[in-house]
């Protein structure tokens, strides 16, 4: 049965974090059934989640769309990072663009976006507000399976 992920979860990770844990879990979903996935394209755990999901795209047949809440997100990035970012871009199948520029609440549209269109939302939330939170209670109202990194 082919179900969708959507990833949520903060733009700044513990030192400690350990993304064979992101790497696993990814896997375990694929491997019960989960063959689309939705990405949200922020710098953090999105591209953590999205660099895995590339490495796992050479041993399964995956499809991955860049979830980008508007045109231009990454010219806000350092330089690094957009580099990253253009070269992870590369490996998804479709891109979204919410919106040709930035505008308030582009952010929030674009995690409701991605929840309406998942079955089970992957989550690295350990706050109780900000966009991870937001996303991760969006997903509860709607009724999503939620599977929580860390646990």
């Amino acid at each position: 049965m082919s179900r969708a992920c959507a990833m949520t979860g903060h733009r700044k990770l513990p030192l400690e974090f350990d993304k064979n844990a992101v790497y696993d879990r990814l896997e375990e979903l694929i491997r019960s059934g989960c063959d689309t996935f939705f990405c949200g394209m922020a710098e953090g755990f999105d591209l953590l989640a999205l660099e895995c999901l590339t490495d796992l795209k050479q041993k399964y047949r995956i499809y991955i769309e860049a979830c980008i809440p508007y045109a231009g997100q990454e010219n806000k990035f350092c330089a690094e990072e957009r580099k990253k970012y253009r070269e992870l871009l590369s490996w998804c199948n479709k891109r979204t663009v919410l919106f040709p520029a930035y505008r308030n609440g582009c952010f929030l549209i674009r995690n409701k976006y991605m929840v309406d269109c998942c079955d089970v939302l992957l989550a690295y939330c350990t706050k109780s507000s900000g966009g991870s939170a937001f996303t991760v209670n969006y997903a509860r109202e709607k009724g999503k399976e939620i599977v929580f990194l860390g646990e």
